[in-house]
């Protein structure tokens, strides 16, 4: 068994650098060390919560009084046009990883914070791609038994920001295969810095968030025409933005403590320095609310709570 640390924040271990202290935190990298901080969990009657990069995740003020299984790093191996990467590997080094190997067709996915586990279980994606594109299978492990499965992508029930392992937290994502496609690496490193750039005139690096707070929901037709007159952008699969409804509310710029819905993309509930989970908590609720309210819209979180 790896070495397990005490008393860890989980402010340090989240992008919203929010969280109280973890009481037992142990690093892990592969499938057999998962299983082993399991049974060490299970031996020593401890609750135990898996966390990858943080970056979609608000932890608790009063932090977790159990160990945090906490999968960072591991190995990304290059095949043919097919890479194998463990839950932990960062996804923005990964994609830049692939791009300098002369693979690429993911490059509209670099800059999302997390990991690849991470990445797959919310099936992230942004300016128009998901992961969901490039997986061919998922290799998991059963929190329970301990069994190990290797999903096919049909099996993975991927949707918009959700999957089979959304769904079933029981089943814990230890590393994954993409397939990508032959590119030059100069063309490859020029879309990833494009992205990066896109990304960065959005506002959507380097703040202290969760990434997008709510998903987008599907919206009754009256609502998806008002958004598409006024933006002059098509409603995808009748969805329209939270953060656009969230700036009709008025709520762009709003704050509870230090916690605010940002100016600039109202959806990133962002931490002004000293925000609490609570503080968080708290803007979401009058956000939702506001939202029900005149729109009759139920918006739901995409970030995880830890606790």
């Amino acid at each position: 068994m790896k070495d397990i640390d005490s008393q860890i924040p989980l402010s340090s271990l989240t992008t919203f650098q929010i969280g109280g202290p973890a009481r037992y935190l142990v690093e892990i990298k592969n499938v057999t060390e998962i299983g082993e901080a399991i049974e060490y969990a299970r031996h020593n009657g401890l609750a135990f919560s898996i966390l990858g990069g943080g970056s979609n995740v608000l932890a608790s003020d009063s932090g977790f009084d159990g160990l945090i299984i906490r999968i960072a790093g591991g190995e990304a191996i290059v095949s043919g046009l097919d890479m194998q990467a463990g839950a932990g590997c960062n996804l923005w080094e990964t994609i830049i990883q692939s791009s300098q190997s002369g693979l690429g067709g993911w490059e509209m996915l670099a800059g999302i914070p997390g990991t690849m586990g991470g990445a797959i279980r919310g099936n992230a994606g942004a300016f128009g791609m998901e992961i969901k594109d490039v997986v061919v299978s998922v290799q998991v492990l059963h929190r329970e038994t301990l069994e190990t499965k290797q999903f096919q992508k049909d099996e993975c029930d991927f949707a918009y920001r959700t999957s089979f392992f959304k769904t079933h937290p029981e089943w814990i994502i230890v590393s994954a295969q993409v397939r990508l496609a032959q590119v030059e690496a100069s063309k490859s490193g020029e879309l990833i810095r494009e992205t990066i750039h896109e990304r960065e005139k959005r506002h959507l690096q380097n703040v202290r968030s969760a990434g997008s707070y709510f998903t987008n929901p599907v919206a009754p037709r009256d609502i998806q025409e008002m958004f598409e007159k006024e933006k002059n952008s098509k409603s995808k699969e009748g969805r329209v933005p939270a953060g656009w409804l969230i700036e009709k509310i008025g709520m762009k710029g709003a704050r509870v403590g230090d916690a605010e819905a940002s100016e600039q993309h109202p959806n990133y509930l962002k931490n002004n320095g000293k925000a609490t989970a609570a503080d968080v908590r708290e803007l979401a609720r009058l956000i939702k609310e506001q939202v029900k309210e005149k729109y009759g819209i139920q918006l739901q979180e995409e970030a995880a709570l830890l606790e």
